[in-house]
């Protein structure tokens, strides 16, 4: 992040960047990917879900529209047709509250689309997600060290960088294959003293909230009931959660689930079951999450998606949407 952090310094030099993004071939659209907005300082979960702060997403947005095209998800076969253009998509995922109080105004007011792809179990059943319990265990246990033999060779120290710890811990926990995800929250509730709780209050969107942003002619797309690493799961409990989400949706908000965000979204996230479900239930697009353009070789049920994250600076961002080619590479598997 440093290097690219010196590198957009360097070419936020007036008219350099912009010869830059002139110099290099531009096909595709990026897609960027956004969870949260607002202040993540005091938060008791995952406060690597805030992509901006309230005044940063609004500065992002207003560049945005002042220097590309922002488009709409199902717009982006056409632009992959044509050769010109600076085209971006904007995403959200999981759907999470401040995605309605916070982000939808914003986008309002500067009258821009954008999608949000919804977990339909937190919204009906207001749960807790595994990566904000971890961040909570993790963050809030009193002990110096955890154990998590057999899963870590090594226990995790906690006395100097408990936001390092929680991405270890979740690192950890997203290779793991269904029948240990069970045994590894028991010990690490036995390790760290704390028992998160199955539900939570304020941290949802509700279906009204989704309805009006549907309304405003937002994009509202699926992301599973319960946000599993789909490909960990059977064929049979992958249909489950890909019908189950549609259902809600069609239930809620009378639309067709035609567009979808893999919960993940590495390259390992889903698999040809994954994506032969997708094409069964309808769905026509589907956003993968390690970085990249989608281009017109990208395949419908894998279109890439770039992650923004809260420490991005203003000189990045810019660079990143006026110089994708150079600083939205996909991620080394």
């Amino acid at each position: 992040m440093m290097k690219r952090d010196m590198v957009a310094k360097v070419l936020a030099t007036p008219g350099l960047r912009r010869m830059a993004a002139a110099a290099l071939p531009r096909d595709g659209v990026l897609v960027l990917n956004y969870h949260r907005v607002g202040d993540s300082s005091r938060s008791r979960y995952d406060r690597a879900l805030w992509s901006a702060t309230a005044e940063g997403f609004d500065a992002q947005v207003a560049f945005l529209k002042a220097n590309c095209d922002v488009i709409a998800l199902d717009d982006i076969a056409d632009a992959l047709r044509r050769p010109r253009g600076r085209h971006v998509a904007i995403t959200f995922d999981d759907g999470y509250l401040d995605n309605h109080d916070i982000a939808f105004p914003v986008l309002l007011r500067h009258r821009v689309p954008a999608a949000f792809f919804i977990a339909t179990g937190f919204i009906d059943r207001k749960l807790l997600p595994w990566w904000d319990a971890i961040a909570m265990q993790v963050r809030e246990a009193r002990r110096a060290s955890l154990d998590l033999a057999p899963w870590l060779d090594q226990p995790v120290t906690l006395e100097r960088d408990r936001e390092a710890c929680i991405r270890r811990v979740l690192g950890v926990y997203k290779q793991l294959p269904f029948e240990q995800l069970a045994p590894f929250h028991a010990r690490l509730a036995a390790e760290t003293g704390i028992e998160p709780p199955e539900t939570v209050e304020d941290q949802w969107m509700d279906w009204d909230m989704v309805r009006t942003m549907a309304d405003a002619g937002m994009t509202i797309g699926g992301h599973t009931v319960n946000h599993p690493i789909l490909s960990t799961l059977s064929a049979a409990a992958q249909h489950a959660e890909i019908a189950g989400c549609a259902t809600r949706l069609r239930e809620e908000l009378g639309i067709a689930m035609t567009h979808f965000a893999y919960p993940v979204g590495s390259p390992t996230a889903f698999n040809d079951d994954t994506r032969r479900l997708l094409r069964e239930a309808g769905v026509q697009q589907a956003f993968s999450f390690y970085g990249g353009i989608a281009n017109a070789g990208s395949a419908q049920l894998d279109l890439q998606r770039t992650a923004v994250e809260e420490g991005i600076g203003r000189d990045l961002f810019r660079a990143m949407v006026q110089v994708p080619q150079l600083f939205c590479r996909q991620a080394v598997a």
